[in-house]
Parts: structure tokens; sequence; C-alpha cells
């Protein structure tokens, strides 16, 4: 049976705690009894649109991907039931791809490293002139970027085009893809990204209607739920460890010993202190530390928000607490410092 979309289960009134004892494997949930094939349908739509036969197939994953060099789109399986986002919320903060806005981008984006896959772009020496090496190393969680730079598109958050040549292909391939976006127009004042999208138009041009020469055969399908026997504990104890300092828990600690969460009569919300100082202590960091100014003022911005959902307070005097929370931000960004001022010599800011 189905409800709004999706199929009904017997663990849908479970609560959280009976939830994480329960395997992936063992949720049967399928892309066929929710609403995600109705966004992949809209998705095969768009390449019909854009005149391209390839259809890259789509299976329930651990998480968002397309394996390397496998033309095949995995999608997160806690998207295929709505007990199984608000699990995913609970534990993770947010469920990415949860809004169809945000599915459709991601999906997008994924094809486009199916399509590079499928026909093997990366090989091609234009390619590589316009977005890199494909072999260069990356850690998708951890890489500097340039927010207000020409040369790349802006597609999914924190700029995920800069992370890497094949990142920087599927999200130019993705606003090519995205109807509306009117990409010649948008990006008429960055040469660099448009000669991106004009090659990527002429390239579909050219294999639009051509047989794929990656196709896929049997056990392809990587980290698939429907064969991952993990319980969604496991699955999010290692999701976190994962992430480490992208998610918004593992600055907990070090929150916890800034400031309190049981305040007196006059205490100050800790998000509004941070708020308020957020100029100053973004200036102090960002001197001393040699790191651009947004990248400093972004782990700021983050220590407020988290800040605010612990509902923590200022525990001792303004200027104690200044003290404390500049040696804490300092401390964080001292691992990154090197790529920083990587980054700021050999790109510039805003270029």
């Amino acid at each position: 049976m189905r409800s709004n979309g999706y199929s009904s289960t017997p663990w849908a009134d479970y609560d959280d705690k009976a939830m994480l004892r329960l395997r992936i494997c063992d949720l049967k949930v399928g892309i066929h009894d929710s609403c995600i094939k109705e966004r992949i349908d809209r998705l095969y739509s768009e390449l019909e649109a854009g005149s391209i036969s390839f259809r890259p197939p789509c299976y329930l994953s651990t998480e968002w991907l397309c394996p390397d060099r496998v033309p095949a789109i995995g999608i997160p399986f806690y998207l295929a039931h709505p007990r199984l986002i608000k699990l995913e919320k609970t534990m993770m903060l947010e469920a990415e791809g949860d809004s169809e806005e945000e599915f459709m981008k991601l999906l997008r984006h994924e094809t486009g490293h199916a399509i590079n896959y499928a026909y093997r772009l990366y090989r091609r020496s234009r390619w590589r002139e316009l977005f890199g090496p494909i072999s260069r190393d990356y850690d998708p969680h951890n890489y500097s970027h340039r927010p207000y730079s020409r040369k790349y598109v802006v597609h999914l958050r924190d700029n995920y085009a800069q992370a890497h040549p094949d990142e920087d292909f599927a999200e130019t391939f993705a606003v090519w893809l995205t109807p509306g976006s009117n990409w010649r127009e948008r990006y008429t004042r960055s040469p660099a990204v448009l000669r991106k999208l004009k090659y990527v138009d002429h390239l579909m041009n050219e294999i639009g209607q051509k047989t794929p020469v990656v196709t896929l055969g049997r056990g392809h399908w990587y980290w698939a739920a429907s064969r991952t026997r993990a319980t969604l504990d496991t699955y999010f104890k290692n999701k976190r460890r994962e992430y480490a300092s992208a998610f918004a828990g593992y600055y907990d600690p070090v929150l916890r010993r800034l400031f309190t969460d049981q305040p007196s009569e006059k205490s100050e919300k800790a998000s509004r202190f941070l708020g308020r100082y957020r100029k100053r202590i973004v200036n102090e960091v960002s001197s001393w530390m040699r790191i651009p100014k947004y990248s400093a003022d972004d782990l700021v911005r983050r220590l407020a928000q988290r800040s605010r959902d612990l509902d923590l307070y200022v525990r001792a005097g303004e200027e104690d607490s200044m003290f404390s929370v500049g040696v804490c931000i300092t401390a964080l960004v001292m691992e990154a410092r090197d790529l920083y001022v990587k980054d700021l010599y050999e790109e510039g800011v805003g270029e």
C-alpha cells in the first residue's frame, strides 16, 4: 500500500531506539514505492529535452553517489520513506535531498558524473584543459574554496564545484541541464565559467544520441541499501565519524566548555554574544592566522548557530569569554591553515 507516494511499512510507528536496531537491508524500501520515482522521471524528461538519450540507472544506496567510473546513481535510502527522513534529521540535523528542489539539484549533479563516466569524457584533452585531471586527490568533506570565484559555477552549497575537477564538471553539467537556468546570461561576466558551459553544450550536442562507451554489468550497485547489513545505529555512527568537523555536532564538546546551559539571571545567550562580536573575532583570527575573513566568518556563524541549537549562555565576563572564544577558534582553524594560505597566494580571493 502507498500513502502520499510512500509505501506502508511495519516499522513506520517505531520509536527512534527501536529504529536504530533495524538493519538497512531489512527496511525493504524501494524507489517505485516512493516519490523518488516521480523525480527520476522528471530527470529523464529533462535529459530528453536536452536531446540526450542516456538514462542513468538509479538505485537506493547509503548516500548520494555515482561510484568512480561507474555510470549509475545511488540515492540515499532514507529519502524513500518519511519515517526514515525524520530519523535522519534527528541523528544528523538534516536530510540531504529532503526537499524536491534540493533532490533535483543533487540528481542533476550525479547525472553529470554518470555521463562523464558513461562516455569517458574525462579522457579528452579539452576536458582536462578546462576542468583539470580527474586523477587529482581530494576529500569531499574538507577542501579549500573561494566563495566569490568567477572560475566556477554555483549550484550545490559550499561551492562544491571547487572541490575537484570531476565535481566541477558535474556541477557545470547540472547548471547546463537545469530548466530555466539561463546560464548564458547568468555567467556572461564570468568568461572562465562560460567557456566550461559552452563546452558542455558542445559535448552534449556531440554525444547526445550516441550509445555510451561504458555500460553496466552485474554487481555494480556499490553501497546498495538492499545489501547493507549494518544497523541504522552503525550507519549513523559511521556517518558522523566520516563527516567529522563538517557535522554540526562535532563542535558540541568545545561549545559546552566555552559556554553553559545553566544560565544565571543576567547571562547572555552565547549565539547573541558571538553575533555581537563576530566582526571583531573574525578580524582578529583572520589577521593572526592569515586566513581569509570569509573562512573565519563561516566558522563563527556555525558556532553561533550550534550554540543556539544547544541553548547555551555566556558563563563569564565579556573579556574572558572573548579571549576563550578567540583561542578556541584559532585552534580549530590551525590544521586548515596551510590549505588556506596556499589558496590565498595561488588563486587570490574573489578571483
